[in-house]
């Protein structure tokens, strides 16, 4: 694990969501109000608002609610906007939530039991489908080179290690959060900025859980409200790839990525970043390496 013990939660943990929202629509104010009206007392609630066009936060500046605010930035991508969120925000618990979810009464509870243990790094819920409600995801997982992440579907009756956490709805206590350096800022806009944050937080040695005790719904959209390329999503994953795996496995990895839209300008992108320099940085710091990680979740390539 890094350097220093980690810390246990404080009794009755203050809360903070960090809401990353761009062109949400009313989605953004429903999922707002839902978190109001779940979260314990004291919890807060930041919206980082990454270029919206459409109006959405307005919400929350033409009548200022309690616990609610709103910071609006452009350009900013989910990794960055995540950051910044939880580097103005107060509480022991930091909460990274998508603008599109509905929470039920004490959602948070089994998370923060989980995150009571001080190897676990980050926990999270069960997802199910706002407009599927027969279909549940306990976590997700890396089934292929070409890293593109697959929900867990099946059913669980108690909590569980899992190799990637859903990103819509993830607790960390907030020492957790510094100590392991925060959200990859290189990582362009969305897409993959979930699977290399948890990878590498198994790396460094923490736990990654899901509870089956609490299910959150989530709006999966079948298009963005905002422009995403081939480029961002391949690049993204050639980083996770380049920074983590082994030679032989970011071989397959690429060989598998070749294929896809972007290739060649993603390529050329991740190799202006500090892919080399990051790779030894963390490197020094990690104390599992991809063979651990690929055994312990069963995952063969």
């Amino acid at each position: 694990m890094t350097k220093g013990k980690p810390n246990r939660l404080p009794p009755n943990p203050h809360i903070s969501v960090v809401v990353t929202s761009r062109n949400e629509g009313k989605r953004l104010r429903a999922t707002v109000e839902n978190l109001q009206d779940t979260l314990p007392a004291k919890g807060e609630i930041l919206v980082v608002d990454d270029g919206s066009t459409d109006g959405s936060t307005r919400f929350i500046t033409r009548r200022p609610r309690r616990g609610v605010k709103v910071h609006r930035k452009k350009g900013l991508g989910v990794a960055r906007a995540r950051n910044w969120g939880a580097s103005h925000t107060r509480g022991d618990v930091v909460v990274f939530a998508d603008a599109h979810i509905v929470l039920k009464p004490g959602w948070w509870k089994p998370l923060l039991e989980l995150l009571e243990n001080p190897r676990v790094g980050a926990s999270a819920p069960g997802i199910d489908d706002l407009r599927h409600k027969n279909w549940l995801g306990f976590g997700l997982t890396l089934p292929s080179p070409n890293l593109a992440a697959k929900w867990m579907d099946w059913t669980i009756e108690d909590p569980r290690p899992v190799a990637v956490l859903p990103g819509c709805c993830m607790a960390m206590r907030r020492e957790t959060f510094e100590a392991t350096g925060g959200m990859d800022e290189s990582l362009l806009v969305s897409g993959g900025v979930d699977n290399e944050f948890c990878v590498r937080l198994w790396l460094l040695g923490y736990e990654l859980w899901i509870s089956p005790d609490t299910v959150v719904s989530h709006h999966f959209r079948r298009r963005s409200p905002y422009p995403i390329s081939w480029t961002e999503a391949v690049h993204n994953r050639l980083r996770l790839a380049l920074i983590h795996l082994s030679p032989k496995r970011t071989g397959k990895a690429v060989r598998a990525l070749s294929d896809l839209k972007g290739f060649d300008e993603a390529v050329a992108r991740v190799l202006e970043g500090n892919v080399s320099e990051r790779r030894a940085q963390l490197s020094s710091q990690k104390v599992r390496g991809d063979d651990w990680f690929f055994e312990k979740f069963g995952i063969h390539w």
